[in-house]
């Protein structure tokens, strides 16, 4: 019994022999992209980090956040996009009762714009106010989804806010998509 006693630690510790584990640093992809390149004498890990800093600043977020191309002023948003950018979809958000939103497409070519406002919240009360075309003519109001013919080439607006005719929640986040 003595015996088995003193067996019974011989085996606990033959079967805690780690394996060995054999490294090849030169072949470790880990150590391959970390290294130095050669030609520039830059080193990957300071761009990552660097990188990391610039993408978590606050200026950095603010913009995310904001957009660019994006001016506001007395309760007016504008956003300024390319057409040739298009399709395209633009996040906003209405913080402010009484605010628009003009959304300006610059040199936009196209025969026909298409657009829509969709928006998770229930009883927003939101619509395309207005199209200004390229010749200066505006037409509307529209409702949350637009198909108009456009006659000429140039910078073409939308103005979106809420309807006088309807009544709703006049502030949220809403998503327009254009092609």
């Amino acid at each position: 019994m003595k015996k088995i006693l003193l067996l019974i630690p011989l085996l606990i510790i033959s079967c805690k022999k780690d394996a060995q584990v054999s490294e090849n640093p030169s072949q470790d992809s880990v150590a391959v992209s970390e290294q130095k390149n050669p030609d520039s004498g830059i080193d990957s890990v300071a761009i990552r980090k660097r990188d990391s800093i610039v993408n978590n600043a606050p200026v950095t977020k603010e913009v995310l956040k904001k957009g660019v191309m994006r001016n506001e002023k007395e309760g007016q948003i504008v956003r300024t996009a390319d057409a040739e950018q298009l399709p395209f979809k633009l996040g906003e958000q209405f913080t402010k009762d009484g605010q628009e939103l003009v959304l300006k497409l610059t040199n936009y070519t196209k025969p026909t714009i298409k657009a829509s406002i969709a928006t998770k919240e229930k009883d927003f009360n939101i619509r395309f106010n207005q199209i200004k075309l390229p010749n200066g003519d505006y037409d509307g109001p529209f409702s949350r989804e637009i198909t108009y013919d456009v006659k000429g080439k140039g910078e073409v607006w939308l103005i979106i806010g809420k309807s006088n005719m309807a009544s709703g929640n006049t502030t949220g986040s809403f998503t327009v998509s254009v092609e």
